[in-house]
Order: C-alpha cells, then sequence, then structure tokens
C-alpha cells in the first residue's frame, strides 16, 4: 500500500469513528450551545493552541468575526495565538507556559467560553489558561486527541478526536470547528 493509500484510509477510518460516537456528537452541540450562551450574554469566544493547533485557534476565531456559512453579523472571538508583543513579552518576562495564562486573566471575564486546544492533551500553556479561566469563571471546552490527557480534568467540555496522529487529529478539529461555528451561527442568525 503507498503512502498516500495508507493515510487516506487512516484519515478515512478516524473520520468515520468520529462521526459514528454519539457522545461526541453531543460534545459538538453542548459546545455550541455554551458559545450560543456565552454571546447572548454579551460575552466572547477566546481560543488558544500552539502550532498547527495555533492555526486553527485563529482559523476558528476568523470563522466567528467574519463569517461560515452566510452573510451575518461578526461574533466576538479572539485567538490568543497572534499578537507578537503580547507573547514575546510575556514569553520573556514569564516563560512560554505562560502566553495564553496572562491573556485569558487581562480579557477573560465571567461567562466568556475558552477553546483550548491540543492534539496529546498534554500543553502547558493551553493548561494553565484552562487554570487562569477557572479562576475567572469562564466555561472551558477543549479539542484534543484520542487520549486527551490532563485536558479531561480542565475542561466543561472535551472533543476528543479518535487517532493519536497529530496531522489526522487536526484535519478532524478543523471539521469539528466548523460543525460548532456554523450551529452557533444558525442560532444567533436563523437562516431564511
Amino acid at each position: 500500500m503507498s503512502f498516500i493509500d495508507a493515510y487516506l484510509d487512516e484519515t478515512l477510518q478516524a473520520t468515520q469513528a468520529f462521526c459514528g460516537d454519539a457522545k461526541q456528537r453531543q460534545v459538538l452541540a453542548d459546545m455550541a450551545d455554551a458559545i450560543t450562551a456565552s454571546l447572548r450574554g454579551g460575552g466572547k469566544l477566546l481560543t488558544c493552541g500552539n502550532g498547527g493547533s495555533a492555526g486553527d485557534a485563529q482559523h476558528i476565531a476568523g470563522e466567528f468575526v467574519s463569517r461560515l456559512m452566510y452573510d451575518r453579523a461578526p461574533l466576538a472571538a479572539i485567538a490568543l495565538t497572534t499578537d507578537t508583543s503580547v507573547l514575546t513579552a510575556a514569553g520573556n518576562d514569564y516563560g512560554f507556559d505562560r502566553v495564553f495564562e496572562r491573556q485569558v486573566l487581562a480579557l477573560g471575564q465571567p461567562g466568556d467560553v475558552l477553546l483550548g486546544i491540543s492534539t496529546s492533551g498534554t500543553s502547558a500553556n493551553v493548561l494553565r489558561a484552562f487554570a487562569a479561566g477557572r479562576d475567572k469563571r469562564l466555561r472551558c471546552i477543549g479539542f484534543a486527541g484520542a487520549q486527551g490527557g490532563p485536558m479531561t480534568e480542565h475542561c466543561d467540555l472535551l472533543l476528543q478526536v479518535p487517532s493519536a496522529r497529530t496531522p489526522v487529529i487536526q484535519q478532524l478539529h478543523i471539521v469539528a470547528a466548523h460543525v460548532v461555528c456554523a450551529l452557533v451561527e444558525r442560532a444567533m442568525f436563523p437562516p431564511e
């Protein structure tokens, strides 16, 4: 079997397992409900992650602020991965483990939602962001891989993709993010 065949087969198997998991589908719906409730109450979505997950955090925030399926008013979302001055200052002054924590403490308000993304579930800076989120009374939700890692203890809602391979996990994270965003978009601005 070629690498292409093997990779696509692995992706297909993980996708089928994910789609067939009623618990994970319910987590998607519950995440959308939590974000919708926050936005309706004047709150916002904060997102964070490292590497490819940082890109996903930015992608997700962009879908909320701009649009996903159709034109509508912007929705309040901030990716904590984009301000290089804050990231480098906090990293230099406090350490890389605290770059998201500092932003959650500065920007988070009770009722906001914090989405942390970590394929392993062990990213120290994401876990510290969740701890800060708890202190600030944010709803903490996460995207992880099959094991979940310590994120299982830090999240009110945790989506766990049935794979241990980072690229496959990331592919399904963005699918999940699009589902959540579309559900929120439809709840906030019902299509006509």
